[in-house]
């Protein structure tokens, strides 16, 4: 969040974290490698600023999958109130749509079913 506000030295940078400078230069070289962070040496001092237009890239993705995510809860809202309704419909007696019966309870429907047919 700090490179938002503009370049900072990689020191200013590595001083919330509590690590070494080295390891913390390895960070700020993926950053680098990534292109979403650019640095420059000038004496002892070695300054970063973000590129904002390498998110770009990322920015186009998410709002892409924002919008797939989107469309995908619209149609699961669309068919929760499709169920709901379709209960409320049948009435208070209704089994849920999707419910399990027990092994015996099934194997009772299956013997009555039988009968009823073999009549």
């Amino acid at each position: 969040m700090r490179l938002c506000a503009g370049e900072a030295s990689v020191g200013e940078l590595a001083e919330p974290f509590a690590m070494a400078l080295p390891s913390f230069m390895k960070h700020i070289h993926v950053l680098e490698l990534s292109g979403l962070v650019q640095s420059e040496k000038s004496g002892r001092v070695r300054t970063c600023r973000l590129r904002p237009e390498a998110l770009v890239g990322a920015e186009d993705w998410f709002q892409h999958q924002r919008a797939i995510w989107q469309a995908r809860l619209d149609r699961f809202e669309a068919y929760v109130m499709k169920l709901k309704s379709e209960r409320a419909a049948a009435g208070p007696t209704a089994e849920a749509p999707g419910k399990r019966t027990g092994k015996t309870t099934r194997k009772i429907a299956r013997t009555r079913q039988k009968k009823g047919s073999a009549s």
